[in-house]
């Protein structure tokens, strides 16, 4: 299983970004899949979790109503569209898939991280 992350970038207090995660060796629609971040000494910390039996969706509380994650089944591919960004929003993003829950060591696979940074 491969999972590359990608779409990153430098951007303004303010802006949008959509990350994308492309997988191999694995079908998303088949599997819980999710975003997490990590910032310098933090954490790696969930940000978005969509699952694979009903398509339904959970937030980290501090990304609510700003990121949205989605599912391209045809593309076999995930989204994290991010709006609103805030320099709090500074981290390297990574998708994962197959776990459970919202901790990382919930899950099986990862991507190898792409960075966003936002500016203020």
């Amino acid at each position: 299983v491969q999972l590359q992350a990608f779409g990153g970038g430098l951007v303004q207090a303010g802006g949008s970004l959509r990350l994308s995660c492309a997988a191999s060796g694995l079908t998303f629609s088949n599997n819980n899949v999710a975003w997490f971040r990590q910032s310098p000494g933090k954490a790696r910390a969930f940000v978005a979790r969509i699952a694979w039996r009903d398509n339904t969706t959970d937030y980290a509380d501090s990304v609510y109503g700003r990121f949205t994650i989605s599912r391209d089944d045809a593309k076999n591919t995930l989204y994290l569209q991010m709006n609103i960004l805030g320099p709090e929003d500074t981290a390297v993003y990574y998708c994962a898939a197959r776990g459970i829950g919202t901790h990382h060591l919930d899950y099986d696979d990862w991507g190898q991280g792409t960075q966003v940074t936002v500016s203020s």
